[in-house]
């Protein structure tokens, strides 16, 4: 596990990068930033679908900006703490999802677990892409495949 910096306190790029500080919990950085990441979902699950997805590709392509210049200052690619690519592939995930707390909770599960597993070509993208767009889309391609998921549920039910 890599430690915290101090400087995610210090630096607001680093803060931002490590999910408004959520990335430096001792404990699986990567769920405690998922959580982090469902209030804000909340705020935004009453956007219209078009400037929802307008969040999401500015918030990926703000990402990529903040995970590279962060994991170059650690001189760690993909820091553990770094958490913002599990804050938009979350927010992914919940595109087009009627707000729920059920919903909220299904998404963040579904979501994690295909963070955690990385099904091809989730794996192969994680290995292989570098620097901040490597770090953001194994986040997005588990979103992806969770909000598959997410609604294919919801077209059964």
């Amino acid at each position: 596990m890599n430690r915290a910096p101090q400087t995610i306190w210090r630096r607001p790029t680093h803060f931002l990068a490590f999910g408004l500080g959520s990335g430096a919990a001792p404990f699986a950085p990567g769920t405690v930033g998922t959580v982090a990441a469902i209030p804000f979902y909340w705020l935004m699950a009453d956007l219209p679908l078009g400037w929802y997805l307008a969040v999401i590709l500015v918030t990926f392509v703000w990402g990529v900006w903040l995970c590279e210049k962060t994991s170059r200052d650690l001189g760690v690619h993909d820091h553990s703490g770094i958490v913002w690519d599990e804050f938009v592939g979350y927010w992914l995930t919940m595109t087009a999802v009627p707000f729920s707390w059920e919903a909220a909770l299904w998404g963040f599960v579904v979501f994690r677990i295909f963070d955690v597993i990385k099904p091809w070509p989730i794996r192969w993208a994680d290995r292989r892409v570098t620097g901040g767009f490597g770090i953001m889309i194994d986040d997005i391609m588990a979103g992806v495949y969770a909000w598959s998921l997410m609604h294919l549920w919801f077209w059964l039910h």
